[in-house]
């Protein structure tokens, strides 16, 4: 195997913090959070006194001040124990980066420090009943009203959605400008006018509340609108190399703890008077898994490395989220497949991790939108060829 160089040593030592977390605070009740379609709040405030959530903020706003590793370390002891309730990524790696990068002082001083804690719980309001990818379809409106705005649409999707105390959201300030009449605003969760529908019933990631989101009259003053008015769309757009690549970290992670399930079980499984391991077709299918596992291992920790110093390109992002979340869904079906009627259970890892998949060739933007990325820069290379 190919050694990960990425991490030191104090990334290390809060590994296995977060680890003995998760296998105490989260492990043991994860199949009732499954069943109740949510995370109670208390674990939030527990993470927050673990210095899980949002490692990167800086200490002037309640922050450590560490470097994006600490980040991607918490994501990875989640995702390897299936842990897929606890919606910490949007909340640290986008919703806090989004107030970070483009907030006020103010702005940063209100909702920061709370979001450190787990006191409050970040949302991203972008999509729409008609509107997935194409961000520049939102119908949601912010009107001028006096000093202020008047917000009227809906959402959906919206993960963290029931729990969410901030929430950033993406409205039309301007319904003829296209992606220039994008604007972005923050709404505290107990804004009046500001109504949620019903915890969503999903396919998988059962623990993790999934709502609609209604803005009925909802009045916003200008100083919660986050950067300036008509420049949403460019501001989410600087953003979304960081979200395919968490996209790319979580199935990178999926696909070598699924593979080490099904190795560990095939080996202990007996057929035919030998270990279902032992069987060749068990070996090729393994090995294959294993091989292109530790290619994505490579290509993702290469990708972390470039957006830590700023140079991570969209097609790069766009490559690491097509290929990683494609291989994702590849090794959960074919390992399933090696547990025979077991994997077909609830109650079995690999069954919620199957479930639990599909989501990542949608999140972040469809596969088939990361292929027109690249695709699109194909033709730009083509043309500055010729």
């Amino acid at each position: 195997m190919i050694p990960r160089t990425l991490f030191r040593d104090e990334h290390e030592m809060f590994r296995e913090s977060v680890r003995k977390f998760v296998e105490k605070e989260i492990v043991p009740f994860h199949a009732q959070w499954e069943r109740d379609g949510i995370v109670p709040r208390e674990l939030w405030r527990k993470a927050g006194e673990q210095g899980m959530l949002c490692c990167t903020v800086p200490e002037e706003y309640g922050g450590l001040g560490l470097d994006y590793l600490f980040d991607v370390v918490v994501f990875e002891e989640l995702w390897r124990a299936g842990a897929s309730g606890p919606g910490f990524l949007i909340h640290t790696d986008l919703v806090a980066t989004y107030i970070l990068s483009f907030g006020t002082e103010a702005q940063k001083k209100k909702f920061l420090p709370k979001m450190v804690s787990g006191e409050w719980i970040g949302s991203l309001g972008m999509t729409e009943p008609h509107a997935g990818s194409d961000l520049k379809a939102i119908k949601t409106r912010a009107i001028r009203d006096g000093n202020g705005f008047l917000i009227n649409g809906q959402k959906v999707f919206i993960s963290n959605g029931q729990l969410c105390d901030v929430l950033v959201l993406a409205t039309k300030t301007d319904a003829e400008a296209g992606a220039k009449g994008v604007t972005l605003f923050l709404v505290e969760g107990d804004r009046a006018g500001f109504r949620r529908g019903k915890n969503l019933d999903k396919l998988g990631m059962h623990a993790q509340d999934t709502s609609e989101l209604f803005f009925d009259d909802m009045r916003l003053p200008p100083e919660n609108m986050l950067g300036a008015e008509g420049q949403g769309f460019a501001l989410m757009m600087t953003k979304l190399s960081q979200e395919r690549l968490a996209q790319a970290i979580r199935s990178a992670t999926v696909t070598e703890t699924v593979i080490q399930w099904t190795v560990d079980y095939t080996m202990n499984r007996q057929a035919f008077g030998r270990s279902i391991f032992e069987q060749q077709n068990t070996q090729f299918k393994l090995a294959e898994l294993q091989a292109q596992a530790t290619a994505m291992r490579v290509f993702t920790d290469r990708c972390i490395e470039l957006f830590m110093t700023g140079r991570l390109d969209p097609v790069d992002a766009a490559m690491a989220k097509m290929l990683t979340t494609e291989l994702h869904c590849k090794a959960v079906d074919e390992c399933l497949q090696l547990f025979g009627g077991w994997g077909y259970m609830w109650e079995m890892p690999i069954a919620r991790a199957y479930a639990d998949a599909r989501i990542t060739k949608i999140a972040g933007g469809s596969v088939e939108i990361m292929k027109l990325i690249i695709a699109r820069q194909m033709a730009d290379d083509a043309r500055n060829r010729g």
